[in-house]
Order: structure tokens, then C-alpha cells, then sequence
């Protein structure tokens, strides 16, 4: 029965996805670093599992199928997670179609896969050869091909798993960035691993490889075009923020005409899913203005904006770490006695921090929290006897200490700083000499004296700390996670939030960076206009890059 063989089957294909999906990682680098595909599809994955397991044992595969495309819809990550959404939706469809549930046939299959290509393909605006949706259309292809054959299903599912994998190792001959630099596509690729696994599993051969001579052959065509090379110098978008988020729409709206203002915007824009429930992704350099558009029809809500070039950067050192270990070169590296992990959301934040010394600076902040795994990966790159880190947001402190306590190379320790400014004052009270407690001790006393204030824009209707009324768009002044102040200026509710600050305790020097959405010119005047209405506040100005917060500083 279809119903059972998925219920089986996909938990085991999505746990050997979830096993592999570092070596998925490693190829996406190009064409766009977006987020991690391996990590991505394993999560959009995971939470179907978790809404399937979740049905009654007599559940139908109506509600098998509504429980994939929920599922896939609610945990999509990525680009390449919500494209793998719609291929999932469009084939669950497919299947409840079959005419022969207990036993489908191989017409079955091949209108399944015709309709995950309609709807994936549906999904997405501008089709790129080259990535997964060229390997779907293949193995939708191949699935016709066959159905007019007398083939049986179990070698009809055996040969598209063949056709998966050498559709991926054609992937290099039809996007020539690929070809470049020697790799297939990432999505493509983990999708080919999920159908086998998902065959295998069907085939009462879970978790292992399959044994067919030409899925082998097609498997090792594609391993010789994958030779993972180095390259810093990315330059595949000219959008700088991975934005995804849930969307429940309170109106009709027109999904057409959101992703063609989206596309004015930046790149892979994609609206999915069904009134009211939608996923929407774009790359984007301003995602205030992508959350504001939408904000308009409806509610936000699981935002995550990833820094795509700060991840290719990150994803580079990574691969180099990775092959200079496998070279021995690693071993060779004497390790230092103290080493510091901190999280940063902007370019300039990154870049201040490492020159105080942090050895690996982890994408993150307010509204993208990096995972446990993500910090303990960045502990390892290290290569320090003892490590500091500096999760740089409350929300993150828990992932940095359970990354902590999982370390087993090094003894590791955080600092709790609860903004990027705090991180910078610990580091300037680092004693290269000195031992693991002592610096953390010394840290955390210097940041207890670091008071910080943000400025960003309300996304909804509330009120400040003393009651004012705050309306979508109105600019807030935030203080220790209390709304302060309330204006329609980022100038002025930024020199409002330092005075009132000062008036309640007098500091000495004020750090202030600009975000994003702030400009050389706004954030000089603002500089200039701080200086005249505090004369004894000594003013260090930086570009931090921040996303959605133009403004952040701290007073000590």
C-alpha cells in the first residue's frame, strides 16, 4: 500500500539525506551560496517526517499527502528546501491519484512524477537549467519512457534512481558556472540521494547503497566531476541576504503581481503554498522592504535573513580546514593556547572583530540564530587548547553553551554578551598570557559596564515601555530589549535614546555602527548631530552592515 511505503520509506530516506548532508554542503559554493543545501533539504525533510509520524495508524493517503505538502511547506529552508517542498507537494498529489493503492503500477509512478514537475515548475518564475528541477524533468522524462515498457515497478524505481544520478552529472554541462569549477549542482545531488535512499528503503535495503551495476556507474560519473576547489572571490549574486519566511495572509492577493514587485527587488524570488499559508524566499539587499511589502497583506512570521557572503566566505575556510586535515596538515599546526569564536550579523562587525582578534566569526544574530552545530564547528576551526565565545545575542547563549559542553578538543567557556558591542569591549580586556578563567572572568566583568541601545522599525501595531502606542513603520529605540523611545526618525529617535540613556547614567565613550539601510551620508550627519548634543561623549563611529537595524550602539 502506497500510504505504508511512504510512511516506511521516507523517515529512512530522510535520515540518510540528514547523514550526507555536509558532503552536500561542500558543493554550494555556486552559483549562489544560499544557506547551506544539505542542512536545508534535511530540515525541510525532518519536518515532514515529524507531521507524518504524527497521523493515526489509519490515516489515508489524502491525509498523508496533505501532511507532506504541510509539512514541506512549514519547514522549507532555503532555496533549495522550498523547491523540494513543491517537488514533494506535486508528487503526493500524484500518488493519491493512483489507481492501484496497494500495488501501484508504473503509470502510477510516471503521473507522479508528471505532476511534482507541474507544480514545482509552477513554483518557480525563472527555471534554471542545471539544478534540481532539470533533474526532476529527467527523471519525469525517463518515468514516461518506461511506463510504455512492460517493466515492473520495482525496476522502473531502480531505473530513475540510474536517471537521478546521471542527470546530476550532466548538471556541469548546462550551467557552465558549475563546470568552472568542478562541481554538479548541491540541490541536485541531494535530491538524487533522497530518491535513492527512498528506493532503497522500498526495496527492504534501508540506509545502504544501491548494488546495481549502473546505478554504480552513474554514481561514480558523477563523483569524478566532483573535485571541490577553493574560491574566495564569489561573486554569483549581487544580493547580499537569503530572506525566507512563513506568510499567513489575512486577504486575497495576488501572487503574480507580489512576485513581480519581489523581483524589483533582488533574485529567487518564490511565493509557495495555498490561501492563506504561503512560504516566501527572495535574495534581497533591503529586507525591510520585503517584509514591509508583505506585511501589507498579511502576518510574518519564522523570519530567517541569511548573509550569503559572509556563509561562502565561511563555507570556504571550512573546506579549507577540511582538506588540510585530510592532507595531515593539520597535525603539523601547532595549537595556540587560546582562540575565540564570536557571532556577527554584519560584514563590518565581522570585520572589526577579527581585527581584535577572533579566529572564526559566525553568521548570526537577532534573526538568523546559528545552531549549536554551527558553533561547534566554529570551535573546532579554531585549533586552541582553550576557546572563548561570544554569542553576541541573549537568543544564541544557549546554542554557544550547549556547543561548550559539547566540545570534547578543548576546553571552551562563554563570555555572555548579549550584543556585538559587548563583544568588542571583552576583547579589548583579552590577556594573550593570561588563563582561560581569568580572561573569562575579566570579560565578563567589562561587558556588565557596556549598556547598548538598536534602532529599527516596528513590523506590527504595540506599545513602548511607558505605554506609548507604536504603529507598523513607527521607528523604535530599543534599551536592554525595553522600547524606549518611538518616532518616525532615525536620526532623532537615536539622539532622543542616547540622551535619555546619558540622563540616567552618565558614560564616557559611545561605539555606533551604521547597518545596511543606512547610508555614508545619513550616518555622518547622524555622527555630527550626536557630537553637537553630547560635547563630553567621545563618538566612535563604524560601518557594522547590520540587516534591519540601521542603527546600534553602546555607551560606557
Amino acid at each position: 500500500m502506497i500510504s505504508t511505503v511512504i510512511r516506511t520509506c521516507f523517515p529512512a530516506a530522510a535520515k540518510v539525506v540528514a547523514d550526507r548532508a555536509e558532503e552536500i554542503n561542500k558543493l554550494n559554493v555556486f552559483p549562489v551560496p544560499d544557506g547551506d543545501t544539505g542542512t536545508n533539504m534535511s530540515l525541510t525533510l525532518n519536518t515532514v517526517v515529524g507531521e507524518v509520524q504524527a497521523l493515526p495508524a489509519d490515516a489515508t493517503i489524502e491525509d498523508i499527502a496533505k501532511a507532506i505538502t504541510h509539512g514541506s511547506l512549514m519547514g522549507a529552508r532555503g532555496n533549495s528546501g522550498v523547491i523540494t517542498s513543491q517537488i514533494l507537494r506535486g508528487i503526493a498529489e500524484g500518488l493519491v491519484d493512483a489507481k492501484n493503492q496497494e500495488h501501484p503500477t508504473p503509470g502510477d509512478v510516471a503521473h507522479a512524477w508528471r505532476r511534482g514537475v507541474k507544480v514545482a515548475f509552477k513554483a518557480v518564475r525563472k527555471p534554471v537549467e542545471g539544478t534540481i528541477l532539470t533533474v526532476l524533468r529527467d527523471v519525469s522524462a525517463k518515468a514516461d519512457q518506461l511506463e510504455k515498457t512492460k517493466i515492473s515497478t520495482r525496476d522502473m524505481l531502480d531505473a530513475l534512481v540510474v536517471e537521478a544520478y546521471e542527470s546530476v552529472a550532466r548538471t556541469p554541462e548546462l550551467l557552465p558556472v558549475l563546470k568552472e569549477n568542478g562541481v554538479v549542482d548541491s540541490g541536485a545531488f541531494g535530491f538524487a540521494t533522497f530518491l535513492e535512499a527512498f528506493v532503497n528503503a522500498a526495496n527492504g535495503k534501508a540506509g545502504e547503497l544501491t548494488e546495481f551495476k549502473t546505478t554504480v556507474d552513474a554514481k561514480a560519473d558523477v563523483s569524478s566531476k566532483v573535485q571541490i576547489e577553493l574560491n574566495d572571490d564569489w561573486e554569483g549574486s549581487e544580493f547580499r541576504y537569503c530572506n525566507e519566511f512563513l506568510f499567513k495572509a489575512e486577504k486575497p492577493f495576488d501572487v503574480d503581481e507580489s512576485l513581480a514587485f519581489l523581483a524589483t527587488l533582488g533574485d529567487c524570488e518564490l511565493i509557495v503554498g495555498a490561501y492563506p499559508d504561503f512560504k516566501v524566499h527572495v535574495h534581497s539587499n533591503e529586507p525591510n522592504r520585503v517584509l514591509e511589502y508583505m506585511l501589507q497583506f498579511g502576518q510574518v512570521y519564522e523570519v530567517f535573513i541569511h548573509n550569503m557572503d559572509m556563509e561562502s566566505h565561511d563555507r570556504t575556510a571550512k573546506i579549507a580546514a577540511d582538506q588540510a586535515h585530510a592532507a595531515g596538515e593539520k597535525n603539523d599546526e601547532p595549537r595556540k593556547p587560546l582562540g575565540f569564536v564570536a557571532v556577527a550579523a554584519g560584514s563590518g562587525e565581522e570585520e572589526i572583530l577579527r581585527s581584535l582578534g577572533v579566529d572564526v566569526v559566525v553568521s548570526g544574530g537577532q534573526t538568523m540564530n546559528p545552531s549549536t552545530a554551527d558553533i561547534l564547528t566554529a570551535i573546532e576551526q579554531v585549533n586552541a587548547e582553550s576557546v572563548i565565545v561570544l554569542p553576541g545575542n541573549g537568543n544564541i547563549r544557549m546554542a554557544a553553551e550547549a556547543a561548550a559542553s559539547a566540545c570534547e578538543d578543548a576546553e571552551v567557556a562563554v563570555v555572555p554578551t548579549k550584543t556585538v558591542l559587548q563583544g568588542f569591549s571583552a576583547m579589548f580586556v583579552v590577556d594573550p598570557e593570561g588563563t582561560l578563567a581569568d580572561n573569562v572572568e575579566a570579560m565578563t566583568e567589562v561587558i556588565a559596564g557596556v549598556r547598548g541601545g538598536e534602532v529599527t522599525t516596528a513590523v506590527r501595531d504595540s506599545q513602548a515601555a511607558d505605554g506609548t502606542p507604536i504603529h507598523d513603520g513607527d521607528v523604535m529605540g530599543i534599551q536592554d530589549d525595553s522600547i524606549e523611545v518611538v518616532g518616525s526618525d532615525v536620526a532623532q529617535v537615536t539622539l532622543e535614546l542616547i540622551a535619555k540613556m546619558q540622563d540616567e547614567e552618565e558614560g564616557d565613550s559611545l561605539t555606533i555602527l551604521a547597518g545596511q539601510d543606512m547610508d555614508d551620508e545619513a550616518f555622518e550627519a547622524l555622527v555630527a548631530a550626536i557630537e553637537q548634543a553630547q560635547p563630553d561623549l567621545e563618538v566612535d563611529p563604524h560601518r557594522g552592515e547590520q540587516p534591519l537595524y540601521p542603527v546600534i550602539f553602546s555607551i560606557e
